[in-house]
């Protein structure tokens, strides 16, 4: 869905995995196999680059380097490390902890060497505004881009000022990704209106889910309330509908070139 809509590139939330893999919050519980297994299924069925979300890295600049490889082969385009203490929690969430500088310095160069592929970039991101502030988060992002980030991810800026001037700050060095939360601590703006602030990308991680929650919610009261469906079958797919999305005539016309009748 994500590219017939249109959109270059897409993101794998490890928040949403546990949302809807586990049915729990985004507080560190996905472990490196499960996001793994989540990439190399996206990538079975789709060519779109992948921005994946691998938390702290599951561990020192050992597992770091591990999870690059990982995730690399399994389809990822861009590798997300954050400074988060282990485990992490979501960015918008109070109560977060991160690493020393040094500690993540570290994460960093072995991400970037671990990559097969230069093409593969290394994202950092960096809690530390809600923690330390923002001017130490700044040090720290100076601190990531000189290890060899590609992309920097400064998480929960409080106000459009900040951004400004983040993105005044590196540009030309690195890219800025700006995170998009419904009732998060950043305020919210279109990607039109964040580019002009300077962000190179503009991620929405976890709308889907929301989404999906909203309307599930409002189905499954209607399907309690009144004994079907009806109400909502203006605003869901159909069986046929549902295989068209899928492919599903396309993908049993392939399957025939190898019935049995064509290697007698």
């Amino acid at each position: 869905m994500i590219v017939r809509a249109g959109f270059e590139a897409a993101y794998v939330s490890g928040g949403s995995i546990a949302y809807t893999k586990h049915g729990m919050p985004d507080i560190g519980l996905v472990s490196m196999n499960e996001v793994a297994t989540a990439i190399s299924l996206i990538a079975e069925r789709n060519d779109v680059p992948l921005i994946v979300d691998a938390d702290t890295g599951y561990g020192n600049a050992l597992n770091v380097r591990r999870t690059v490889r990982l995730f690399e082969a399994s389809g990822a385009a861009a590798v997300q490390l954050e400074d988060q203490t282990f485990p992490k929690r979501c960015g918008h969430l109070k109560g977060k902890t991160v690493v020393p500088t040094g500690e993540m310095v570290g994460k960093i160069k072995a991400a970037c060497d671990a990559r097969r592929s230069a093409d593969t970039l290394i994202v950092a991101r960096s809690d530390a505004i809600g923690v330390e502030g923002y001017a130490a988060t700044i040090e720290r992002a100076e601190r990531y881009v000189e290890a060899g980030a590609d992309v920097l991810f400064l998480e929960a800026p409080e106000t459009e000022q900040q951004q400004r001037d983040m993105c005044a700050r590196f540009k030309g060095r690195a890219p800025l990704i700006a995170n998009m939360v419904e009732g998060g601590a950043t305020p919210l703006r279109s990607a039109t209106e964040l580019e002009a602030l300077g962000y190179g990308i503009v991620i929405f991680p976890g709308g889907l889910f929301r989404a999906y929650s909203f309307l599930a919610t409002e189905y499954l009261a209607a399907l309690k309330r009144d004994g079907s469906a009806d109400a909502f079958r203006e605003r869901t797919y159909d069986f046929k509908q549902l295989n068209q999305l899928l492919g599903t005539e396309a993908i049993l016309a392939d399957g025939t070139r190898y019935d049995a009748e064509h290697f007698r």
